[in-house]
């Protein structure tokens, strides 16, 4: 059971696609206040109280845990690449949480807020017995869920997920393995890439082109020299199964003769300021205008410049710098040179010094800037004008809205990969997200296993981390084990920042213990394809907490370093360095799956209860849940060159052997052609 409830006048996000009747007014205010106390004196605020033992699940892409109390969270799309415990905000602004009080059966509920500005969750941290909502303005749409079956974890989940929207598909070869640098220059790097790769036995499937293969860094380029007969090298790679996967960015550069940018001032498809000139922001290219992406015309005319690089044979892309991420504002530099003019060195305290530090270090992503240019959107039919500061979190939305859009009218029948770094609850029908740019940080293996199931309850299934962390400097030891760990994510790319060390697989000693790890994610991939068809078509998640599965095992609820994946499988992956083992918490009696060093698959029946089980570096392991078998396709290094149809299995003997007398297979395995949008039933 779904419940809406709308205050003052809220702004149409499009997250939600499933009408639901709106209460309004004052019968609103009556029958919300139900779940809390409410003020709307000045902008929103709502408390709810907590149980003690209550459990928080959802927020999407955020820091902490997989249960997500005594924290505070602020939902506004930033460019922070320093993912610290401190972080409040990340790219993603995604509103969605489940309140699970263990043992207290039809109490839980799920709760949205269609708020597309800045918001704040304090999950029990100013108050340990309460959550604390705060907005700006009181314009905003309140859902309630309750849960209708008997699980209400996976009710309240599913629930939301049938009123936003089937999450978005991608081809099938986006399931293989990607890498990607910033710093591929050169048609040679990306050849030599993908040379090695091959020489090393260590299957690929794309290899992504940050900024360097543009123009000075202006969208829908390709820079000639670097790149010569650019079609030739697209088609010369996807023949061995090899694609490409170019980057775009929000900010089009300013510079006359440049097409983009003329098309854009000549139809007023850039974001305006107060006086209605064309707002102006520093990024990569320099100084640079920001597309409109809410007004429908111009997010059409954008979409569509994406067959510039479709034309060249690119089948899929990546969207970046779009909380829009910005290095300055013309107004916010020149407001910065003015008060350090002004400022007398001679009389600088501590104070005054810290006061100048910030006003250089504060340019970038500043918030006053958002508030200094306005969209043209459209509202009840009518076109209005209204403050990026207001909306601030659906522009990277639309961004990739615009693009799948243009993608479908460019080609209507063609999947196209498609992921993004900031977004809000509804572009996960466009796309799917790899969560920023992050660190070689062991920690940062932990906190992408703790965003997954919060993303999955928001509808992204297409979603993983940069393999090995973006920045930084990466280990071979943590490489491998964040690859144990990846290999079960649908997006499962490699990448690092410019400057760091490099971290393809096949530069550290002995690359055949990647070459063998990421062999056993292409044997996995009918069973990574099935499940996540399974999550898209069905509404259910992929990765799920555990106590979402076993809700009434209490010790599931304190699991924070565990997964399970699809219906059969369970991973607890290495989150430390320098181990060669850790414990885990089986909640049922699971059989352990070994891949050793040598391909060989071990498998070991295993009790409910708590265990410390050896992991070497060099040894992938994981869970099959009793009564379920796993698919195992034969090794290919691309995914194109995958046999769907003669599979070997894995898991419960009994159910392999009582499959086999009756001639039918014990797991049923999705298949279609991987490319078109002819989905099967499934």
């Amino acid at each position: 059971m779904i419940f809406r409830f709308d205050f003052g006048n809220p702004f149409c996000t499009e997250a939600v696609t499933k009408e639901i009747p709106a209460k309004t007014g004052l019968e609103a205010e009556k029958e919300f206040s139900v779940y809390g106390e409410l003020s709307l004196n000045t902008g929103f605020s709502f408390k709810m109280s907590l149980q003690k033992n209550s459990v928080i699940y959802g927020f999407g892409q955020s820091m902490g845990g997989i249960n997500k109390k005594g924290r505070k969270y602020i939902s506004y799309c930033t460019d922070d690449p320093v993912h610290t415990e401190g972080k409040d905000s990340l790219y993603g602004a995604h509103n969605f949480f489940i309140i699970h009080n263990p043992g207290e059966k039809h109490t839980d509920l799920g709760f949205f807020f269609d708020y597309p500005g800045r918001i704040t969750f304090d999950i029990a941290f100013t108050e340990t017995d309460r959550i604390i909502i705060s907005a700006e303005e009181k314009d905003i749409s309140c859902y309630v869920i309750k849960p209708e079956g008997k699980n209400p974890l996976e009710d309240i989940t599913r629930q939301f997920r049938e009123i936003i929207g089937r999450s978005y598909i991608p081809p099938r070869w986006a399931l293989g393995y990607m890498q990607s640098r910033w710093g591929y220059r050169t048609k040679e790097d990306i050849e030599s890439v993908y040379e090695n790769y091959t020489k090393a036995g260590i299957p690929l499937d794309s290899i992504c082109m940050d900024i360097d293969y543009m123009v000075e860094f202006k969208d829908f380029t390709i820079d000639g020299e670097k790149f010569p007969s650019f079609p030739d090298f697209v088609s010369k790679l996807k023949k061995d199964g090899v694609r490409l996967v170019p980057i775009i960015d929000a900010g089009v550069k300013i510079e006359p003769g440049y097409d983009v940018y003329e098309e854009g001032v000549k139809n007023n498809y850039f974001c305006k300021k107060a006086d209605g000139k064309d707002y102006v922001a520093g990024v990569w290219p320099g100084r640079t205008h920001f597309p409109d992406f809410l007004n429908p015309e111009a997010r059409r005319w954008f979409g569509l410049k994406y067959k510039v690089l479709t034309d060249t044979g690119v089948e899929g892309f990546w969207n970046d710098m779009n909380e829009p991420a910005m290095f300055y504002s013309d107004e916010g530099l020149s407001e910065a040179v003015e008060a350090l003019k002004n400022t007398d060195l001679s009389k600088l305290d501590i104070n005054g010094f810290f006061a100048f530090k910030d006003k250089v270090t504060g340019i970038a992503n500043n918030e006053n800037d958002y508030k200094r240019f306005y969209h043209r959107c459209i509202q009840n039919g009518k076109e209005v004008t209204v403050n990026h500061h207001k909306i601030h979190n659906l522009f990277g939305y639309n961004m990739t809205r615009a693009a799948a859009e243009g993608l479908n009218e460019i080609n209507p029948s063609k999947r196209f990969l498609l992921f993004s770094r900031a977004s809000y609850i509804g572009m996960h029908r466009y796309g799917g997200i790899w969560t920023g740019d992050n660190s070689s940080w062991w920690s940062h293996i932990k906190l992408e296993l703790s965003m997954m199931p919060g993303l999955n309850m928001c509808g992204i299934l297409y979603t993983g981390a940069d393999i090995g962390g973006f920045g930084y400097n990466a280990s071979r030891e943590l490489l491998m084990r964040w690859i144990e760990f990846g290999l079960f994510t649908p997006l499962m790319r490699n990448h690092a920042a410019l400057g760091t060390r490099d971290q393809e697989c096949y530069r550290f000693e002995n690359p055949e213990d990647f070459a063998r790890l990421i062999r056993f994610r292409y044997r996995l991939i009918p069973y990574i394809y099935t499940e996540y068809m399974k999550s898209a078509l069905k509404n259910t998640m992929y990765f799920r907490p555990l106590s979402f599965v076993y809700p009434e095992d209490m010790d599931c609820l304190e699991i924070e370093d565990q997964l399970m994946v699809g219906e059969s499988l369970m991973v607890a992956p290495v989150l430390e360095p320098n181990s060669t083992g850790r414990n885990i918490y089986l909640p049922e009696d699971m059989i352990e799956v070994r891949l050793t060093n040598t391909e060989e698959i071990i498998q070991t029946e295993i009790p409910k209860g708590r265990h410390y089980i050896k992991f070497p570096l060099d040894e992938l392991v994981f869970y099959i849940r009793k009564g379920h078998a796993l698919p195992l396709a034969k090794p290919a290094m691309r995914t194109d060159l995958i046999d769907f149809e003669n599979l070997s299995y894995i898991g419960d003997k009994e159910v392999i052997q009582k499959a086999g007398k009756e001639g039918i297979p014990p797991y049923k395995v999705y298949i279609d052609d991987g490319f078109t949008t002819e989905y099967k039933e499934i």
